[in-house]
C-alpha cells in the first residue's frame, strides 16, 4: 500500500518485477482483471479489508495477517506475516499435495476395482466387504496424511 516496503520486497522479488504502489482497493480490482483478460493466472497476497476485492477477485487470494484467527471470506488461505518468505515452499507443498490427492484417488479406485471383481466373482462375502470397506477409507486417508507430512518435511514446512 505504500513504498515504505520497497527495498524488503525488492530482496523477495525478481528484479523485473513490476510492484506499484498507493493504489486504492479499485485500482488493484482493476489489475488484476487486466492481467486475466490476457489468459494470466493471478496469485494475490494482500494485508487488508482494502485487498478483500481483489483477493476475491484473484485466481489464488492469500491474506497475510498476524492474528490467524482473522476472518477474511474473500481469501483462499491465510498465511502468517513471519511466514512470507515461506510462500515459494508453501506454493510448492500444495501442488505437490494436488498429486498425492490423484494417487490417492488412483489406490482407491484400484482397491474398489478388485474388490468389485472379487465380489462379482463370488469370492468376497458381504461381511468381509463390510470390514474392508472401512480399512480401505482409512488407508486412504492415512496415506495421504502421511504423504503431505512427508511433502512439508521435505519444504521444512512441518
Amino acid at each position: 500500500d505504500n513504498e515504505s516496503e520497497r527495498l524488503y520486497l525488492r530482496q523477495l522479488f525478481p528484479r523485473d518485477t513490476l510492484m506499484k504502489f498507493r493504489q486504492d482497493p479499485r485500482q488493484k480490482m482493476d489489475f488484476i482483471k487486466g492481467l486475466q483478460t490476457k489468459e494470466r493466472a493471478v496469485l494475490m497476497v494482500g494485508d487488508g479489508l482494502n485487498d478483500a476485492g481483489a483477493l476475491q477477485q484473484s485466481d489464488v487470494g492469500i491474506a497475510v495477517s498476524d492474528d490467524l484467527a482473522t476472518f477474511s471470506p474473500a481469501c483462499d488461505g491465510i498465511l502468517s506475516g513471519d511466514k512470507l518468505t515461506s510462500l515459494d515452499e508453501f506454493l510448492k507443498l500444495a501442488q505437490s499435495a494436488n498429486y498425492v490427492v490423484i494417487v490417492s484417488f488412483v489406490i482407491s479406485l484400484l482397491y474398489n476395482l478388485v474388490g468389485v471383481g472379487f465380489a462379482v466373482a463370488g469370492l468376497l462375502t458381504p461381511i468381509f466387504a463390510a470390514i474392508l470397506m472401512p480399512l480401505s477409507s482409512i488407508s486412504v486417508v492415512l496415506f495421504t496424511t502421511l504423504s503431505v507430512k512427508f511433502v512439508a518435511t521435505k519444504y521444512r514446512l512441518s
